[in-house]
């Protein structure tokens, strides 16, 4: 029997995946108030672990002081806790 039909077969990796972090409103109140939290500024701070991924903000917990959020993408849940907190939410491209 040929070597590549006795290997085990390991699983498929897709090239057009898309890596994205996700990250809650309540993980946001390490930052002091009025701050610009971007994806630079997460992926010092640790909440995102590499440089490139995409940042998706969702809506578990709450926000105790307003921030300014630049974020790829965020649930209409996760907008109304910051705006509701006088903070606002902006979408980033890429």
């Amino acid at each position: 029997m040929p070597l590549q039909r006795r290997l085990p077969k390991r699983g498929f990796r897709s090239p057009l995946k898309k890596d994205v972090a996700i990250i809650h409103v309540r993980d946001l109140n390490r930052f002091p108030k009025e701050t610009v939290v971007d994806p630079d500024l997460l992926l010092q701070s640790g909440l995102v672990r590499r440089k490139g991924y995409r940042v998706k903000l969702l809506s578990d917990g709450e926000l105790e002081h307003p921030l300014i959020v630049r974020v790829h993408q965020a649930s209409e849940a996760a907008i109304e806790k910051v705006k509701a907190a006088s903070g606002t939410v902006e979408v980033i491209g890429s």
